[in-house]
């Protein structure tokens, strides 16, 4: 290839990776479902968007070490704590019948649906037992199963990929070693594989310690020594073992991002972002590999055997692993109709296929387009009908908000009342001993923990918050906090706005995103509370004591919180429910019960 055309081929496959990921979020769909076809397309219809041609036979190496950054930044979200009684159990299970019947289904499969020989087939079954967080975690996101179906299939898509990985490295080397034929399986080289991945594990978290804990390295500099210590850890866990360098990285993101002490960068864009690109540079790469002529051959046997994986074997696998475990039957069977493939099959398929094809074995280059079909399959499946199937399995979680109030005053605490009588799931959290026993003195739930230690840890969540809203006295620390904690919850962080005549050294200067109108300040508010006034909840249809009364927010019949700021009032609709605050000195001011 031409310098122009080389040029050419890379603008394209990054300009079609991030456009398709553009798409895909606009379209509110996985991406992969147009990553994959784009590819294809790009690879069918031009000569230039081609690895092969603009990498060379380095390819299959940047893929692995590109998989590797993917699975650290997968164990960074993994916590430990979750990993525990039943969730264990059947993650562990999932693990092994997965594997087990995944591996013997598509091997009995290949031999007769698609007249490869049993070494093609064995190949193609280990393959295929990984899913992958790439794929399952969007799918979550958009069904938003419950907690506890979330980490299981979470957890069992981050461990399986390594896994397959080590797996599959040991099958090919086995069927080299013997000649291209079956029933030479070393299982001594699958637990030294193991072995390799988790020394490299061990000594990328040291070297993680060191510069992250000793150096302590801010933001940009602590992300570019992630970078590079996944980097060298898996290349050198690479060049012991093939694919043992997916073992050390996880351990190395489970170890960050569990053991305490870690000092993490609290903010990471910059690898994100970089996650976000290696994926979609991959899949368009990789399947832009796979032609229309090979695929046609093995079109409908691979229809039979998606079939045969999303309606057999996958809910055979989760009603076995669910059995004895505290998952409901509908759980169970959710579960059971979540194993879309991922990036860890594509890469493997490209790498593996290519040797046994090298090597002379008959039919190895059908592994690629099957392993191709079977993403695009799967994917599209499990995208089109895991939320209906959530929704009808009853799994779904709850849409209405759940917020987060921060502070524990008296008006913060009458205010959650309103809001729980209104039907919000209000969370507290105050820093006082006293004003801690106030929340409890309510019987409202009061969040473990310290609040800025999970504003600063990346991986830190609430779970089940949509929302925060920072009601405390000290102006500094609302707005310091409404920055800090923006990448620990899902939905808006809000302050309380700070009084015109602040003196405060950084609300005044920071990005206006505030609850309530000025007039409504904390020393105002706590001053009317003292003087009588309280929040209340009623009907929006129902009539307004007075003008006087103040909507404060707005409960929406599904369930979602609206605040009302100084931008003006806003429109109720049919159900909604007002909290209102009522003014002070007012005979009988309260809430409603």
């Amino acid at each position: 290839m031409s310098e122009n055309d080389v040029l050419l081929g890379m603008a394209l496959t990054v300009g079609l990776a991030v456009a398709s990921q553009i798409l895909a979020s606009r379209l509110r769909i996985p991406a992969l479902v147009v990553l994959l076809p784009a590819g294809f397309a790009a690879g069918a219809l031009t000569d230039v968007v081609h690895p092969d041609k603009l990498v060379g036979p380095d390819f299959s190496v940047l893929v692995s070490l590109s998989v590797a950054i993917i699975l650290y930044d997968a164990g960074l979200a993994l916590n430990l704590r979750h990993l525990k009684g039943a969730t264990r159990s059947v993650v562990v299970r999932l693990l092994v019948l997965g594997v087990v019947f995944t591996w013997a289904a598509v091997m009995c499969l290949g031999l007769t649906l698609f007249g490869v020989p049993a070494a093609v087939a064995s190949m193609l079954g280990v393959i295929l037992v990984v899913s992958g967080p790439t794929v399952v975690g969007p799918l979550l996101e958009h069904v938003r199963p419950s907690e506890q179906v979330r980490r299981v299939l979470v957890w069992e898509g981050s461990l399986v990929d390594p896994v397959g990985g080590i797996l599959g490295a040991v099958v090919f080397h086995s069927l080299l070693s013997g000649g291209l034929q079956t029933g030479n399986f070393r299982f001594g080289s699958f637990i030294a594989g193991i072995a390799v991945g988790l020394a490299g594990g061990a000594v990328g978290t040291v070297l993680l310690w060191c510069t992250l804990r000793l150096l302590r390295l801010g933001e940009t500099l602590g992300t570019l020594a992630q970078l590079a210590t996944v980097v060298v850890i898996s290349a050198g866990c690479d060049m012991a073992y093939d694919d043992s360098g997916l073992i050390a990285a996880i351990v190395a993101g489970l170890a960050v991002a569990n053991l305490p002490g870690f000092d993490i960068p609290a903010r990471r864009p910059f690898f994100e972002t970089l996650v976000q690109l290696i994926i979609g540079l991959l899949f368009i790469s990789i399947s832009a590999t796979v032609t229309p002529e090979s695929l046609v051959p093995v079109l409908l046997p691979t229809v039979v055997l998606i079939i045969v994986l999303v309606v057999v074997v996958r809910p055979l696998v989760a009603l076995l692993a669910g059995i004895g475990s505290d998952l409901s039957g509908s759980e169970r069977a959710f579960v059971g109709w979540m194993a879309p493939r991922g990036i860890v099959a594509a890469s493997t398929a490209t790498t593996f296929s290519a040797g046994l094809a090298s090597a002379g074995l008959d039919d190895a280059d059908k592994i690629l387009p099957i392993t191709f079909l079977v993403i695009v399959g799967t994917v599209v499946v499990y995208a089109l009908t895991a939320k209906p199937v959530a929704v009808r399995l009853g799994v779904v979680r709850t849409v209405r908000d759940r917020p987060l109030l921060v502070g524990g005053d008296r008006w913060v605490v009458d205010l959650a009342r309103a809001l729980r009588d209104a039907g919000i799931d209000v969370l507290m959290w105050a820093g006082s001993a006293r004003e801690r026993a106030l929340v409890e003195e309510a019987g409202l739930e009061l969040a473990a923990g310290e609040l800025m230690a999970a504003a600063t840890d990346p991986q830190a969540r609430w779970e089940g918050v949509t929302s925060v809203y920072l009601l405390t006295d000290d102006d500094d620390f609302n707005a310091l906090a409404s920055v800090a904690l923006r990448d620990s919850v899902d939905g808006p962080v809000r302050r309380i706005s700070p009084p015109r005549d602040s003196r405060g050294v950084v609300a005044l200067y920071t990005a206006e995103d505030t609850v309530l109108r000025p007039e409504l300040a904390p020393h105002a508010l706590a001053a009317r509370h003292e003087q009588g006034a309280r929040f209340r909840a009623q009907p929006a249809s129902d009539p307004r004591p007075s003008d006087a009364h103040e909507v404060v927010f707005v409960v929406r019949g599904d369930g979602r919180l609206v605040p009302v700021t100084e931008e003006g009032p806003t429109a109720t609709e049919e159900g909604d429910i007002l909290v209102l605050l009522t003014p002070a000195q007012v005979p009988g001011a309260g809430r409603a019960r």
